[in-house]
């Protein structure tokens, strides 16, 4: 039996071969694409047709048809309700505040990673990624232990003298902090990807030519890193637009966003035709917001359409202040995202020890271990902690089962059609979560055979698959060809090269994409909480649900357990691939 039929998938992945027919070659990259894109078309597009096609309903029936006939009464209920556009329009204004203030912090930060020496790197993507993969209610708690009257800032403040501020919490402001905790990472990493890819020859001709420190951060590496400035604009806004979960925790019911309104129509009103409505609404304006963002930079980076780019002259005094006052401002801000993306997770720890009667009790009043012995001993988290466990270790077998063939597509095949199904594999980076959630939920209840638990592994999969792909492509390659091509001349058939050759060299690759998949996968509230049942609901939700109604320290004790486990598996991790190079071009 041939290598073809017998061993197909790793005689595509073990590349060309000379007893591979030519036609089975110039199909390779095609049927490598195929898996990934099957299933995001199942498990990602058509929850988005379903959103769209219950936006077209004149009437709110849980139990009706999909199809009906074709109405735009929800568009104008909710253009016409001054209520709901207040929402959208104060969305809009958080999600610009928000991506502003993850840009200003975010910058200094990927400087500091990109300049790094090499040794200390790993130890520094730590700082980014232990918040990045805690889950958003964990990091929102710590956000509320930080701002509370009695909270940290308060006692600081006492401490020197000065009055304290009541009024912090349950604000815009407070919302847009935390969001800025929450998604200032995807800000970092996209800087990052283009910071580090600088060559220092620009830096040492730049100085030759008597440039300051400053002047070549503001006149080289800003222009420079704009490709990478605009995607980390684009990704936080879209994701801080439809946010709910931090809203919900620090706005306490003062502030409304179009996410928290879409989780209440959909989940509380059963009006799924008016919540998709909505995240419609949002979808196309943050559609629109993208493509401005995108036309405006392009017009500040004429090198990339071949023009050259006009000389920019400051005047002498600007660059005097600004070597001045810029490394200050640099570090202030460089210390003030340090601090807003590790000390509440610290003070959600420390919270844990706390003899408090309820969580949002800031002030230390003694220190016990009671909430740790509720937890561990008293068996009300073990259920939706082996739910989640399953949940995250299905889905990173299946993100990684998916992930294989789709970045060996992408390294090592060129076939019409693969920019545009690139795009498409990352495109639940940039779609409203929320969306998915209301259609995968009208969905399952239209397919009962379905089990919920295959419901929340689709959706998992599709929000773990573009890291993972990215991931993975890096690893495939990295991929010495000489030692298939050596094995090959061997005698070895496409099986033998992929399990004896290619496998273990993607050994570590795959183990990280695992590792963050299940850590994804185990973190995912946003999505999650739309498709738990009674019966299935990972920890995530479940502490979420306490934050929200029972508010016992019980929360902050989980919540420290799940911190101190994602150090451990980071430290794994790190072991296997540097951190650094997760996101290494």
């Amino acid at each position: 039996m041939s290598t073809s039929q017998s061993s197909l998938p790793a005689a595509l992945a073990a590349g060309k071969t000379t007893s591979a027919p030519g036609d089975l070659r110039r199909l390779a990259g095609p049927l490598l694409a195929l898996p990934v894109t099957a299933w995001l078309l199942l498990a990602f597009a058509a929850p988005f047709v379903t959103v769209l096609l219950l936006s077209l309903h004149e009437v709110s029936d849980p139990f009706g048809d999909l199809l009906q006939p074709p109405s735009l009464e929800q568009f104008r209920t909710l253009f016409q309700d001054t209520f709901y556009l207040r929402v959208v329009g104060e969305t809009l204004a958080l999600a610009a505040g928000v991506t502003l203030l993850s840009a200003l912090l975010g910058y200094p930060l990927a400087l500091w990673l990109a300049r790094l020496p090499v040794r200390w790197r790993p130890l520094a993507f730590a700082v980014i990624l232990i918040p990045l993969l805690t889950n958003v209610v964990v990091r929102s708690l710590g956000i509320v232990l930080l701002l509370a009257p009695d909270g940290l800032i308060n006692q600081v403040l006492g401490l020197v003298g000065l009055p304290p501020f009541k009024g912090m919490l349950y604000t815009h402001g407070a919302v847009a902090i935390a969001l800025a905790q929450v998604f200032m990472p995807f800000m970092v990493l996209a800087l990052y990807d283009v910071l580090q890819g600088t060559s220092p020859r620009v830096h040492e001709a730049a100085q030759s030519l008597g440039a300051s420190r400053m002047t070549r951060v503001l006149l080289v590496d800003v222009p420079l890193s704009l490709p990478g400035l605009r995607a980390g604009i684009v990704i936080v806004f879209l994701l801080a637009s439809t946010a709910y979960v931090s809203a919900t925790l620090l706005g306490g019911k003062k502030v409304f966003t179009v996410g928290m309104l879409v989780w209440q129509e959909a989940l509380q009103n059963l009006n799924a035709p008016l919540a998709s409505a909505l995240a419609l609404v949002m979808t196309a304006t943050s559609t629109l917001f993208a493509v401005i963002v995108f036309l405006v930079v392009r017009r500040f980076m004429p090198w990339k359409a071949g023009r050259p780019a006009a000389a920019i002259a400051l005047p002498r005094i600007v660059l005097r202040v600004l070597d001045v006052v810029g490394p200050i401002l640099g570090k202030l801000l460089f210390c003030g995202a340090l601090l807003l993306l590790l000390l509440p997770l610290a003070l959600v720890c420390i919270q844990s020890f706390n003899d408090v009667p309820q969580a949002t009790v800031a002030g230390f009043r003694g220190f016990t271990l009671k909430w740790y012995a509720a937890v561990l001993f008293g068996g009300a988290y073990w259920g939706s902690f082996v739910v989640s466990v399953q949940l995250a270790v299905v889905s990173a077998a299946v993100t990684i089962a998916l992930a294989m063939p789709a970045a060996f597509a992408l390294s090592r095949y060129r076939f019409p059609g693969l920019t545009g199904l690139s795009a498409f594999w990352m495109l639940p980076l940039s779609l409203p979560h929320v969306a998915i959630g209301v259609g995968m939920l009208r969905l399952l209840q239209a397919y009962t055979a379905l089990p919920p638990f295959m419901g929340l592994v689709a959706v998992h999969v599709v929000l773990s698959l573009p890291f993972a792909i990215s991931l993975l492509q890096a690893s495939v390659e990295q991929l010495d060809k000489a030692q298939e091509e050596a094995a090959a001349s061997l005698g070895a058939n496409g099986l033998r090269r992929f399990l004896l050759v290619i496998l273990p060299g993607l050994a570590p690759g795959l183990a990280a994409t695992g590792i963050m998949s299940f850590l994804l996968s185990f973190g995912e509230v946003t999505v999650t909480s739309f498709l738990t049942t009674a019966r299935m609901t990972t920890l995530p939700v479940r502490i979420y649900a306490e934050s929200t109604f029972s508010l016992e320290p019980t929360v902050h004790a989980v919540s420290a357990l799940l911190i101190v486990a994602t150090v451990l598996i980071l430290l794994l991790l790190n072991k296997l691939v540097r951190l650094d190079r997760l996101y290494a071009r």
